[in-house]
């Protein structure tokens, strides 16, 4: 069995809400053993780190008073920490559970050292701290997740206060790798293991998915997963030509008698019917936009219509 590394874990109470404590030992438990638990806080302060917590989860509290107003001693004293343990080469790598930048700097000194760094904060976490660590998970996105208490998220995860990898580097990353390698497709386990590497903060979580697989078919149409002797492969979906497009769509107007009061009914049926239909690969970027450059089609605000259905 493959040692787990040993990790000291270290907690900056002031910029973590104590909600996340059963999130946080449980991911880490995927990457090693916290042989150093430690927390940084002014404790004569409220901060929602109960004694009963940091029993429970076996963490040392260290106190920090803040001796002068807008100044964080807490930052200080976990950096000194940090590189003491080091130094004394007392650990394999670093957890640091803050979604403060002030860490950036940290966690890049502790990765000079060849030290691995797991970082944890929030999705608000500045992505040049993300970045400095050779993993990052957003605590708040796998809490949501964990519970299914936020549909919102599930729907829309990239939404303003979120600061991670955005679906459009992750396609793009994707393709640089499909086109980089020479080959018609790659396995997806290697496209996971790439993209951890290439955005330390990557993990479908983050974006409402618990599989990669269902990640990439319901939120990036270029690509197709396949299965081929029980493994999964990932490759770029084939372009529907415009002229097979054109005519499903007067396929759908006939249908339903020449008329649709809701472009989205001929968006959604294209999409189900091919699913690497994007249009994008069509120099569009609204259906409308498409509809309204076929013959024989009348595009009136929300509604289409045959031309012959005019009159």
């Amino acid at each position: 069995m493959e040692e787990k590394l040993q990790f000291a874990v270290l907690i900056d109470a002031e910029n973590v809400s104590a909600k996340y404590a059963a999130v946080i030992f449980d991911e880490l438990e995927k990457y090693g053993f916290a042989s150093c638990r430690r927390i940084y806080g002014n404790w004569s302060k409220e901060n929602g780190w109960k004694e009963d917590l940091l029993l429970g989860y076996s963490i040392i509290p260290i106190q920090r008073f803040s001796y002068t107003a807008g100044k964080n001693s807490t930052d200080i004293a976990m950096v000194i920490d940090a590189m003491d343990m080091l130094y004394q080469n007392k650990v394999d790598g670093f957890c640091l559970v803050t979604s403060d930048s002030d860490f950036t700097r940290l966690a890049m000194r502790l990765r000079e050292e060849k030290k691995f760094v797991l970082g944890m904060g929030e999705s608000k976490t500045p992505l040049a701290l993300t970045r400095a660590c050779n993993k990052f998970i957003h605590l708040n996105l796998i809490d949501e997740l964990g519970k299914e208490s936020d549909q919102k998220l599930a729907n829309d995860p990239e939404n303003s206060e979120n600061n991670m990898t955005s679906i459009q580097e992750v396609e793009n990353a994707i393709l640089l790798l499909l086109n980089e390698s020479g080959e018609e497709r790659l396995g997806l386990g290697f496209v996971g293991q790439r993209l951890g590497e290439k955005y330390p903060d990557f993990d479908v979580r983050n974006y409402g998915y618990s599989k990669l697989s269902v990640l990439l078919e319901e939120k990036m149409p270029h690509f197709k997963v396949i299965k081929m002797e029980n493994q999964y492969y990932l490759k770029k979906a084939e372009k529907v030509s415009r002229e097979k497009i054109e005519r499903r769509v007067w396929q759908i107007l006939e249908e339903n008698n020449g008329v649709i009061d809701n472009l989205s009914v001929i968006n959604d049926e294209l999409k189900k019917r091919y699913s690497g239909f994007n249009l994008k690969d069509y120099g569009y970027s609204r259906i409308s936009g498409f509809l309204r450059n076929m013959e024989g089609v009348l595009v009136d605000g929300n509604k289409i219509m045959l031309k012959n259905k005019t009159t």
